[in-house]
């Protein structure tokens, strides 16, 4: 069977975030998936089987399976473009852990219809902010992941993490943001999620559904365009929806590889 890797949340090859999309005319087991993606050794490998009401999505990181993620939803949604499974003129629908997920083109960007995922105001528990060597203008967490505001973009660029302290710390992960120095950007990020098998992710699409909604309600913007700043970098549009429940996503993608598995799951 093939499986592709695309760099999503990417303008040109080796930026973004890499995942791996791998297309089954059935799911095997839990297991068999999470062999294949600690081989393929990404953030996340993405697992599509075709039903009637469009694709049913799994996703998992080298670890674990995990409940939403924004840049894999990307890259499977590019590859059923590229590879013809679905016209270029056809919504990508995708039935996940986290409900209906849509995607469609908007010329060369994709746009993701994505849960909010807000967060709300909380102490950060003991430990977390030592970890991540941060000091916090405002700590709040959403059902999935902590979110730590600080002053400035050069604190976000430099922090360096105790990786082992936060995988005791956070069930999956903690974004760090600020206030954009650029005027192209209005706001910049960085992800860690070593719970999760991922140290430092390099663009995470499902953090955008909780920065988004927070910096739009401080800086009073219904349309934004965060930076997140991994050593590889990307860049996610966001949108925020006026019924506030739910968000639009958008980035771009590229096919940097295609492979035959030859391992037979069943």
């Amino acid at each position: 069977m093939q499986i592709v890797q695309v760099d999503a949340f990417a303008e040109r090859a080796f930026e973004g975030n890499p995942a791996a999309v791998c297309l089954l005319t059935e799911f095997p087991s839990a297991d068999w998936m999470q062999a294949v993606a600690r081989e393929m050794n990404l953030s996340e490998t993405a697992f599509l089987k075709r039903i009637e009401a469009g694709f049913e999505l799994r996703w998992f990181t080298p670890e674990v399976e995990v409940d939403l993620c924004g840049h894999a939803t990307l890259a499977s949604a590019h590859f059923l473009w590229q590879s013809g499974e679905l016209a270029t003129s056809e919504d990508a629908r995708f039935h996940t852990l986290s409900g209906l997920l849509v995607a469609r083109r908007q010329n060369e960007w994709i746009e993701m219809d994505f849960p909010s995922e807000p967060p709300i105001e909380s102490t950060a528990p003991t430990g977390l902010l030592e970890a991540l060597g941060a000091s916090p203008a405002f700590t709040g967490r959403n059902r999935f992941d902590w979110l730590v505001e600080v002053g400035s973009e050069a604190e976000v660029r430099s922090l360096q993490p105790d990786f082992q302290s936060l995988r005791e710390l956070c069930e999956r992960g903690v974004m760090v943001t600020s206030i954009a120095e650029s005027e192209e950007f209005d706001f910049v990020s960085r992800f860690f999620a070593p719970a999760a098998g991922v140290d430092e992710d390099p663009v995470t699409g499902s953090a955008h559904c909780c920065l988004g909604p927070y910096w739009s309600a401080k800086l009073g913007k219904t349309e934004l365009v965060g930076f997140q700043a991994s050593q590889r970098g990307g860049v996610v549009r966001v949108r925020p929806q006026d019924d506030e429940a739910r968000v639009i996503l958008a980035g771009r993608a590229v096919t940097v590889l295609r492979a035959e598995l030859m391992i037979d799951p069943f």
